[in-house]
Order: C-alpha cells, then structure tokens, then sequence
C-alpha cells in the first residue's frame, strides 16, 4: 500500500516553502545568551558494565540554563590512539531519551566519542530520560507537538532546538574531541533535531545523518500523515479552529524543509516510502532544500522504522568517507 507519491514524483517535489519573517534573527535572538555564555557541562564517570566503551554521566547547560542530560561513551583510553576523537551527538525520536547507559554505544564501539542526549520534558515512551522542560505553555494537545504553539518565542521545539545545538557545542567543546570532525545525527524527531543544529551552527557541523525527519514540510504532513505525532496538530486544529494560521506560523520557524536551506555540511538522508508518521514528501522536501551536498537512501517496503540495522552499516561506511582520512588519525 502506499502512503504518498510513487518514488518518481517524490524524487521531483520541491516545494516553495515561505520563510518567516526575520527568521534569521529570531534563532540568533534564542541562540545569544547560551553563545555568550559558552559550552558548559559536567561529567561523572559511570560504571555501566561495559569493558569496551567508557561511560560519562553528562549534564549541559541548555536553553536558558535548563540542565540537560547525556551520556557520552568513549572508547577507552588504549583504544583512542594519539589524536583527537571524532565525535557523534545523537538525538532521540519522539518521546525517546538517552535510555540506560548501555542501550547506544555504536558510535563509541566505531571510535567515536559519542553523546547520546536527552529531549526536554520527554523519555517516558520507548526509551527513558532525566530531563525535564521547566517552561510553561498554554492548551495543547497531550505530547509535545503543539505545546506553546500559539507564540514561536514560547514554543517546546524553540526550546529543544537551542538544547540540541548546546550539546553540539559541549562536544565540541570536550579536550579528547577534534571539534571540526564532529557529526549530528537522529531519526525521526532525531532527525529534526539533526537538521535544526546543522542549519543554526553550520560551521561547526562535519556531517549529518538525518533519518526519516519528522517536522518537515508540515502542512503537507499534517494533511497526510496517518498517525501521531502529526495527529496531535490535526486534533488540535480540530478543537482551536481559529488558531489554523496562527499554529503554522509557528510551526514555520522550526520546519526542516525551511532550515535545511541553511545547512552546508555533507548529509545522509534515509526515507521510507510506506513510513505512514513523516510521509515520505516531507522527507523528500528537506532532502532538497539542504544547501550542501546531500544523498539520500530509499527504502521501499519499510514504515517509519527506516533502514534499521541496514542502514547504520551504511552509515558507518559514509562518515568514513565523508570524513575521510582525518577518522585515522
């Protein structure tokens, strides 16, 4: 069954997107006083069990000095080599957080310092968190796609983009990591996440891995998608019918196919075309808004769960060349 376009009309969809008004400067105007304060973090060393990845307890200033929490994994010290580590900051899908110590550690297995960080407010669904979100909102729909959706300046996703882009900063920031070899990567809302970082902080992104995007295109997905988190906005809209223009005006000041125009760094897309929770088109439409060289991955048969497994072997494969020689150093 499909679920949007056949792969032909979605290779060719680009859609024009209005940009918001000043959009440039709201982001500077939210990014400012964490850029003016600079990188902070904490560590504490955690014994998770592992033998072969060492284990750090995180936790980074984010969006107005809110604590957010990581974990970062590193190859232990024998295994590091003379120079500094490439990095990997990750970012979770829906209601997803950094999980239990041992539940990400590829990156480090692969040699990279590697920073799994918490969403604000979420990681009670597939996986934990210990990261609240101490801002207020008004009536929204149970989730977080429509909390303080009637003001940008107010809306959860202004704050989860400048904490993701602070973790960004905090790895870079890190004395064992080369800060210009260091990558954003996410699925799903990870992959929003991913997006937003690579377009307000395009200079200090290596690359991208942005799988299967939510918050993309998102009038086209709001009318397409067929289950949540877009229905969340669909129920909203449903009940606030006169805050229709209201909410997409908001939502155009986090959308990826918006930002994407901003990212320079080399990406990797992967889209499903049968994925029924971020249609396909709006993956197609970030996909070619990136302004640096991009490619993207295509998996026929599969939902919202992408290439899994398949395509991290991928994606090991590509930062290896898109990184070139620098990862053997």
């Amino acid at each position: 069954m499909e679920t949007d376009w056949p792969l032909e009309q979605l290779r060719a969809y680009r859609p024009h997107l209005l940009e918001p008004a000043g959009l440039d400067g709201f982001w500077a105007e939210t990014l400012a006083p964490q850029r003016a304060r600079g990188p902070h973090a904490t560590y504490e060393l955690v014994d998770a069990g592992l033998v072969a990845v060492e284990t750090h307890a995180v936790e980074l200033a984010g969006h107005d000095d809110h604590p957010v929490h990581a974990w970062l994994h590193l190859p232990p010290a024998p295994l590091r080599g003379p120079g500094p580590l490439p990095g990997v900051v990750q970012y979770q899908g829906y209601n997803g957080g950094r999980g239990l110590p041992h539940e990400h550690v590829l990156w480090a297995l692969a040699g990279y310092a590697h920073l799994v960080v918490d969403t604000r407010g979420q990681g009670s669904g597939w996986s934990v968190g210990a990261t609240g979100d101490p801002a207020g909102a008004g009536a929204a729909q149970p989730g977080f796609l429509t909390r303080g959706i009637e003001d940008p300046r107010g809306y959860y996703y202004r704050r989860a983009y400048a904490d993701a882009v602070a973790a960004l900063d905090v790895l870079r920031a890190h004395p064992l990591v080369d800060p210009d070899r260091v990558v954003v990567a996410g699925a799903s809302q990870g992959g929003a996440l991913a997006t937003a970082v690579a377009a307000l902080a395009p200079g200090s992104v290596a690359a991208a891995l942005v799988d299967v995007p939510f918050l993309a295109d998102v009038r086209r997905a709001v009318a397409v998608a067929q289950t949540d988190p877009y229905l969340e906005l669909v129920r909203y809209l449903g009940a606030h019918r006169d805050r229709v223009e209201t909410a997409f005006a908001t939502l155009a000041h986090v959308d990826g196919a918006v930002l994407a125009r901003r990212a320079t760094a080399p990406a990797l897309f992967s889209v499903a075309l049968r994925d029924r929770t971020c249609p396909p088109s709006t993956v197609f439409a970030a996909f070619h808004a990136w302004a640096g060289p991009a490619e993207i991955e295509v998996y026929p048969f599969n939902d919202h769960e992408g290439g899994g497994p398949h395509h991290v072997r991928r994606q090991v494969a590509w930062l290896r060349s898109t990184l070139g020689a620098r990862l053997e150093q």
